[in-house]
């Protein structure tokens, strides 16, 4: 792997630090809508011959609850290695749906790069919240504190019923962190998720710094890779064999937006690479 370039000078902390849980919601940032970033999914699900638009249940006015995409590389050598990519469970970071929508541009462009890969996309998880521009669901609910309690909050249900149905080989959650000075990440406590979160900080830090400090969110931490989380965190099924590698996969919230969606686009391509060789290692080829 080529060496990184240097990183760019670290941004300024805020100086508030991140409570425990539960998290105050942050000041709202105004509505939105998503609209138009769908439709340029929809479009590119039109025109592809790999992706796939696969709405997840209704809301009230009957309409797709949650959005869905499926990205079918070209076949490898085997079964089709499946990959569930999460974005938006907390409504005020926008970042993790534009960094999916910068790379399912590429991969319409590129199939070769999910090449033996089933990837499922689910890039507005919390369609309230990023309406309203807050962390949390319209519900007054943290989404991503929500998962494995019997929770009532219909797109944890949703989501919980995909994770069942799909037992992902692997799975990553994208969120943007505005207490943070650099990019860093959470792993399930698997050698494989850190090995493949390893040389996804790396390509990342070539668009933003990495996130050093010892302490992170309240965790200890090393070389900005995190092994505790907070309970309730979007995971894999509890007690799932084989269990899949999880990343979450955070970003500077402070940095230049699309610095971020950068370092996330890199991270994430990083990731489809080094697991395929990884995968490879292991099968002996």
């Amino acid at each position: 792997m080529n060496r990184p370039l240097p990183s760019p000078p670290l941004l300024t902390r805020t100086s508030r630090a991140r409570p425990a849980n539960p998290i105050p919601p942050r000041e709202p940032r105004g509505p939105r809508s998503a609209d138009a970033l769908l439709a340029r999914w929809d479009a590119l699900a039109q025109d592809s011959d790999h992706l796939l638009r696969k709405p997840l249940g209704e809301d009230s006015e009957g309409r797709p609850a949650l959005p869905r995409y499926l990205f079918l590389g070209p076949r490898g050598g085997g079964d089709f290695l499946r990959l569930g990519l999460f974005a938006t469970l907390h409504g005020d970071e926008p970042e993790g749906i534009l960094a999916l929508t910068r790379l399912v541009e590429r991969l319409a462009r590129q199939p070769d790069l999910a090449r033996g890969y089933a990837i499922f996309l689910y890039p507005l998880c919390n369609p309230t919240g990023f309406a309203d521009g807050t962390r949390h669901a319209r519900s007054g609910r943290d989404l991503n504190r929500e998962f494995w309690s019997e929770s009532p909050e219909p797109e944890v249900r949703l989501i919980e019923t995909e994770l069942w149905t799909h037992a992902f080989h692997g799975i990553v959650s994208l969120h943007s962190d505005d207490t943070s000075d650099g990019v860093y990440g959470y792993v399930n406590g698997e050698v494989l998720s850190q090995h493949l979160l390893e040389p996804a900080l790396i390509a990342a830090e070539q668009h933003l710094p990495r996130n050093r400090h010892r302490r992170i969110d309240g965790f200890p931490a090393r070389r900005g890779i995190v092994q505790d989380t907070f309970e309730g965190v979007l995971r894999a099924v509890p007690g799932l064999r084989p269990a899949p590698f999880e990343i979450t996969f955070e970003t500077p919230q402070l940095a230049p937006l699309h610095r971020q969606v950068d370092a996330t686009v890199a991270a994430l391509e990083t990731i489809l690479v080094e697991y395929q060789y990884l995968m490879a290692i292991g099968q002996g080829i």
